[in-house]
């Protein structure tokens, strides 16, 4: 073979392909959200990002361990943002809410993502041999309602809650009423459907804090 010869064959090769971490979460996460994670198979997770099986289990192990990723990848890009809008404390504690609630609605409802909330439609139908995700699920649901636990707790201190109000006890219905909007934009409700829930729910607001 020819000096220039070889030269074109290494020329032809090229170099190899890089694995995109991010890209494949994001493909992940949308077949996992889509269709869960019993029904997601690794074959699936393959076709979906492109990667070959070695590469995915060089990189998270397993399938349990790419979930994993995607759960901390779909906290940090869709969670994490909606439970931002609990921060501002220019805004009344019904109006953060309703920004909250807003920004879930339509992370719910959009079309770049599988309707729902990723971690509900994960985990609706667990089978009982996953019981390590089940539990990483859990305790992230439990993450969500400490946080609006945490939010009405720092504006009942504001003065904005009455003193003698369980804030427990509003932190779980709202989270229950989140969680209901999930299932009802799974099964097809609008963003306006949901912010009608939204409505409803905060105009209860007075009589929950016993106005």
């Amino acid at each position: 073979m020819t000096t220039e010869t070889q030269s074109c064959a290494k020329k032809g090769r090229g170099r190899p392909k890089v694995f995109d971490r991010e890209a494949a979460l994001d493909k992940a996460m949308t077949l996992f959200w889509q269709h869960g994670y019993e029904a997601t198979s690794l074959s699936d997770l393959v076709e979906a990002t492109g990667a070959k099986a070695p590469t995915l289990y060089a990189e998270f192990v397993n399938k349990e361990g790419l979930f994993r990723a995607v759960l901390d990848h779909y906290i940090a890009h869709f969670a994490a943002k909606h439970e931002a809008k609990l921060c501002c404390d220019d805004k009344r504690v019904d109006e953060a809410l309703k920004d909250y609630f807003t920004a879930v609605a339509t992370c719910y409802t959009s079309k770049d993502t599988p309707a729902g909330c990723f971690m509900i439609n994960t985990s609706a139908a667990l089978a009982a041999s996953s019981k390590e995700i089940a539990k990483t699920i859990k305790s992230r649901h439990a993450v969500q309602e400490q946080t609006l636990r945490e939010f009405l707790q720092h504006r009942q201190e504001k003065g904005e809650i009455p003193a003698g109000k369980d804030v427990n006890e509003l932190a779980l219905f709202l989270s229950c009423v989140l969680q209901g909007m999930s299932i009802s934009a799974r099964e097809g409700a609008s963003f306006d459907t949901l912010m009608q829930i939204t409505r409803t729910t905060l105009g209860l607001w007075p009589h929950m804090l016993g106005e």
